[in-house]
């Protein structure tokens, strides 16, 4: 809670975001303290009473659906009466005409770039940085660094560089441009000196001359080669000074590469999500507060954060663009920096940063919204993030088209208080609950000039998916969920629907994160099923991920892809409410327990460090001791599960609470010397004592009160545990 709060026409703000708001946020926008304040006042007011409707109406329909499952309880499941049971109470809406998304003012990166896309949690200003200056990245690091270089033949990462693995970085890199730069003669790998321009022209043949974008020269010799493939760059970088390695002693093995290449830069992360909402753990203003300051300096284009790399005290800051000559003869210059949107939370949480008239908290989605929004003015005049001068907001969790609508209803609201044009304020719908899914089309059409993006997430939509079905039978195992029939009809119909409302060349239909960051090698051979599919973005977990998923997108011409898709056809929705339960459970006692252990680990791994010490993302290690990405999506699946077995007699609580103490304990071992906790509170063990660790009992809450959360969402438990533990 606040510390202090000053009354303001109907509002009490905490003195921090107010102080905030009116000396950092507000100047240079061009909009009066008194223009905000009141304008936030009278829709705070006037939308919260909408909001708390929609949230009721979740609840009703929930009740109407676990009272048609328990009376058919041991019966199978009969999809089409299913189907027409939710028609009947307003779950699964009639589809309407077919029509196209009106979207005008869209960046490039949005509407004719595929490419990667980063997550990373705003309130960390670090982490924000390197998200924003990704959108560029040394493919040699990324190679040399990860698994996809193989550790084996003596090829093994270590403190000293190794020449042999850096050989077959080189080898990487020489086939990667031969297959998607090639020379109209010969091979990449067999140029044996720096390449030369003269006249703006290149003497290096390529198949194609029109991937010729550009170059750079230092001392009269080509220092960067600029090229192009679907619509990506690719920097080629030349000095025959410099060594791979860093070394610099030449007779130590030196310029391994003969024509002087040092590294090859690939255009990555074309988009960036600053998260205000799963990655973060914010609950209260002074927290609000830091988030909503990251993302201000990213508007102003003057965020910085000081730190240590190597020993040495660094100032790290937002990359300038990078400039070029063109193959005519003239200065280019490319965006340094990701395309940066920004996630707001969803409908359902509330912050005591502000309170209304009657004393409760205000909806925080509508706080975002006019904070953000507001933030965002800044980047208008100097259009170091969008170009078109809008504004990208994603919205996770909504629940069906009203749920989008609404959402419609405030970005009107806060662009009329910001003197905003109409649809200024674009939205990325988040297609991760259920009845959001299932009525994809509608929840387009509700904001069809202002759409953007749609985006799939396994993670929630799972967790939604077991939760809206809890009364229907016991879950299949969580790793059995991507096997399942309704998933594949759902990430197929996102990419329909998007296509089918002209998305392509104009918005993002995006998919989900890989979860693995360690695991690169795997990720570069299965992630390339996401622009496959159609979809012109995916998320990673980090720099180095979205250089190396950036290589998907030259292999793949997405625009190509999604018009052969066109056609195709669409999934059914009856497919999509397949349920996903194991109709005659049969595990042992050896598979319930590894199940219920997984899922513990999972769940604790991630608690203790969200309640004890405010991290909102970060890599748990899992019960093999892989580190895994964990937000709260990953949470609410984990916890709905647990919460569903108990339920169906899978397993008993007495069972459950002996696996998260023992679990605990484990926990406990991965995380005491974890090197990821510098900078936060120092570890606090929970299994030290039980009673009295607040992360422990909140991820036993999470569980055994599972069933009751709304619509099985993690936040209110943890928020309520993370403000314990901050008195």
């Amino acid at each position: 809670m606040a510390k202090k709060y000053i009354s303001l026409g109907q509002l009490s703000i905490a003195s921090e975001l107010l102080d905030f708001v009116n000396k950092e946020l507000l100047p240079g926008t061009g909009i009066s303290k008194k223009i905000f304040w009141s304008g936030l006042d009278k829709y705070a007011h006037e939308l919260s009473a909408k909001n708390k409707n929609l949230l009721e109406f979740r609840e009703i329909l929930q009740k109407k659906i676990d009272i048609w499952h328990r009376d058919r309880k041991g019966k199978k499941i009969n999809n089409k009466k299913y189907v027409n049971f939710l028609k009947e109470i307003g779950y699964l809406k009639k589809e309407g005409k077919k029509f196209q998304i009106q979207t005008r003012n869209v960046d490039n990166e949005i509407s004719s770039i595929a490419g990667p896309q980063l997550v990373v949690p705003v309130m960390n200003a670090r982490y924000a940085l390197n998200a924003a200056n990704a959108r560029w990245g040394s493919l040699y690091d990324s190679l040399y660094g990860t698994d996809v270089i193989s550790d084996t033949k003596g090829a093994e990462r270590g403190k000293k560089y190794n020449y042999l693995r850096g050989e077959k970085v080189i080898e990487y890199a020489r086939n990667f441009l031969d297959k998607h730069v090639p020379l109209k003669k010969g091979s990449w790998k067999n140029i044996s000196k720096i390449p030369k321009v003269e006249k703006n022209q290149l003497n290096l043949k390529l198949k194609n001359p029109k991937q010729f974008i550009g170059y750079t020269k230092k001392s009269n010799n080509l220092s960067s080669l600029l090229l192009r493939n679907n619509n990506l760059h690719i920097d080629v970088k030349f000095d025959p000074n410099r060594t791979l390695g860093g070394l610099k002693d030449k007779s130590a093995g030196g310029l391994q590469d003969k024509a002087a290449i040092y590294d090859i830069i690939l255009e990555s992360a074309i988009t960036t999500i600053m998260d205000h909402e799963d990655s973060v753990a914010a609950v209260d203003a002074e927290d609000k507060v830091l988030g909503y300051k990251n993302w201000l300096g990213l508007m102003k284009g003057n965020l910085q954060t000081r730190m240590e790399k190597n020993g040495k005290k660094i100032i790290r800051k937002l990359r300038p663009d990078r400039e070029y000559i063109s193959s005519d003869g003239n200065k280019i210059k490319l965006q340094g920096r990701s395309l940066m949107l920004n996630r707001n939370v969803g409908h359902l949480m509330t912050s005591p940063a502000i309170l209304l008239k009657d004393g409760s908290e205000i909806p925080e989605g509508i706080m975002d919204a006019f904070i953000t929004t507001a933030a965002a003015i800044h980047d208008f005049n100097n259009k170091g993030n969008s170009k078109k001068n809008s504004v990208y907001i994603v919205k996770p969790k909504m629940h069906g088209p009203e749920e989008v609508a609404f959402a419609n209803l405030i970005f009107e609201k806060v662009e009329k208080i910001l003197k905003l044009k109409k649809y200024t304020i674009k939205i990325g719908i988040m297609d991760e609950e259920r009845r959001t899914s299932v009525n994809l089309k509608e929840c387009v059409r509700a904001v069809k000039n202002r759409v953007v993006f749609i985006n799939t997430g396994f993670l929630d939509r799972t967790g939604d998916e077991i939760h809206t079905s809890m009364e229907a039978g016991p879950m299949i195992k969580k790793g059995d969920m991507k096997l399942s029939k309704w998933i594949s009809a759902y990430e197929n119909n996102n990419i329909d629907v998007g296509l089918a409302c002209g998305f392509s060349g104009l918005a993002q239909i995006g998919k989900g994160m890989w979860a693995a960051p360690d695991k690169m090698a795997e990720m570069v051979a299965e992630k390339i099923n996401h622009p496959k599919s159609g979809a012109n973005c995916a998320w990673v977990p980090s720099p180095t991920a979205a250089t190396l998923h950036a290589l998907h997108y030259h292999q793949i011409n997405v625009f190509e892809k999604q018009k052969q898709l066109k056609n195709k056809i669409s999934s059914k929705i009856s497919d999509i409410l397949t349920i996903p339960i194991k109709d005659r459970p049969n595990w042992s006692i050896n598979e319930v327990a590894r199940e219920l252990e997984n899922n513990a680990q999972g769940i604790l791994g991630y608690v203790v460090r969200w309640i004890d010490q405010g991290v909102g993302c970060s890599k748990v290690p899992d019960i093999n001791n892989i580190g895994l990405m964990e937000d709260r999506a990953t949470l609410r699946i984990s916890s709905q599960h647990i919460a569903n077995w108990l339920h169906h007699g899978i397993c008993s609580r007495e069972r459950v609470l002996k696996t998260m103490k023992k679990m605990a304990k484990i926990v406990d071992k991965q995380n005491i010397r974890d090197p990821a906790l510098k900078g936060y509170a120092s570890y606090r063990t929970m299994s030290d004592n039980y009673d009295k660790s607040i992360a422990f009992k909140a991820a036993c809450e999470l569980v055994f009160y599972g069933r009751n959360q709304p619509s099985g969402y993690t936040e209110p438990i943890l928020h309520l545990n993370r403000l314990l533990k901050k008195i």
